[in-house]
């Protein structure tokens, strides 16, 4: 079936699932989100239950994602791998260890006799989420604002920033999108407790704050994709392979990929359609609308930065290091082969999709807290 795909259809191919898996990333982070708001949504004990374990049943589907997510961007793009998680060190450290709290969180807050006690690991749920959301956010900027790197003719890569990564929270654009995607995921938090949990002053208290972190999340995203219509972007030429800077190229790239423009307007007016219907009307169904429009905005916004002729992670230290989906890819025959095992993705994705229908069948409430279950 994929024999005759050249390799850089196959290239592109493996761009298109790394940039859908990084867009049902950032949709699962409501979970973090979440956790962001257990005090602010829930003011007694039973209410702040009813959040976490509305969370708990979903926090594994964001980390098996993101998991996947580095495991196929590894396979795919192994240069990209070794330059970024290899140089970028705290950054991708400090990811790690939010991570690791929020997985020792869940499997230990209600554990009778724990000895740190159930607001140690809810202090640890809320570092989870307002790290993983703003660090990830500030990782993929660099993909548009570039990284100090540099790779030598035998592919060996080298940081050169004193940092190790830490340099990039200093750039207020890549600042900008970290905090534009905290917000969202609070905001998707928001829309999903008022789809998943039964209970009115929780609800209410959600409405007010959808407002709040709509209003932000639009301030900072706005903020983000104006200036990246703006800026210098690092284009390659497809027969020398000499990167360089082409004005506005990000705008460029949605005018001559006008079929991504249309995924990515189509998926901010989704984002805000599901905010906007669960303000005005009361829904509890703009989860659905302002999901799926995250997931085709930030799949737009992954296709600008790799397709097009464009370096997918520029190097401001040295511009003919920058890497492509070419000069960063796997072999053919390795991209090959993870294609065949790429069919399995609709089976998977129909197991979780099935797996989230069964445990949302009905909403959660304070009499299941009481029931003979695993509670978190």
């Amino acid at each position: 079936m994929f024999e005759s795909l050249s390799h850089l259809a196959l290239q592109q191919y493996w761009w298109i699932i790394i940039s859908l898996l990084g867009a049902i990333l950032v949709f699962l982070l409501f979970v973090q989100g979440g956790q962001t708001l257990i005090y602010t949504l829930g003011k007694t004990d039973m209410e702040r239950r009813l959040i976490v374990n509305s969370l708990g049943r979903k926090w594994e589907f964001t980390f098996t994602t993101l998991v996947t997510f580095g495991g196929a961007f590894f396979a795919s793009f192994p240069l990209f791998y070794s330059t970024s998680f290899g140089g970028a060190y705290w950054v991708w450290m400090l990811i790690l260890f939010a991570f690791i709290i929020q997985a020792i969180s869940y499997e230990y807050r209600s554990k009778p006799d724990n000895f740190l006690g159930t607001k140690t690991y809810e202090v640890f749920l809320f570092i989870n989420g307002a790290l993983g959301t703003i660090l990830l956010g500030t990782a993929v900027a660099t993909f548009f604002t570039g990284s100090e790197f540099s790779v030598n003719e035998m592919n060996f890569s080298r940081w050169e920033g004193a940092a190790r990564g830490l340099e990039l929270a200093l750039n207020i654009h890549n600042v900008s999108l970290g905090l534009a995607v905290f917000f969202l995921a609070r905001v998707l938090a928001i829309l999903y407790f008022m789809n998943n949990i039964e209970d009115e002053s929780i609800f209410n208290r959600s409405r007010k704050q959808l407002i709040l972190n709509a209003i932000l999340f639009v301030i900072f995203f706005l903020l983000f994709a104006i200036w990246l219509m703006f800026i210098d972007g690092f284009a390659y030429d497809s027969t020398t392979k000499i990167v360089s800077y082409e004005s506005h190229k990000y705008l460029h790239n949605f005018l001559q990929m006008p079929l991504v423009l249309i995924i990515f307007l189509l998926g901010v007016v989704l984002v805000l359609f599901g905010i906007g219907k669960s303000i005005m009307k009361t829904s509890t169904n703009g989860i659905w609308f302002s999901g799926a429009g995250t997931i085709l905005t930030v799949f737009a916004l992954f296709l600008i930065a790799g397709f097009n002729d464009t370096a997918f992670y520029p190097s401001t230290f040295d511009l003919q290091s920058s890497l492509t989906i070419e000069n960063a890819s796997s072999s053919k025959y390795t991209l090959k082969a993870m294609t065949y095992v790429s069919l399995m993705v609709p089976f998977v994705i129909a197991y979780i999709w099935y797996a989230w229908k069964s445990i949302n069948n009905k909403k959660i409430n304070t009499e299941e807290m009481g029931e003979d279950i695993h509670i978190y």
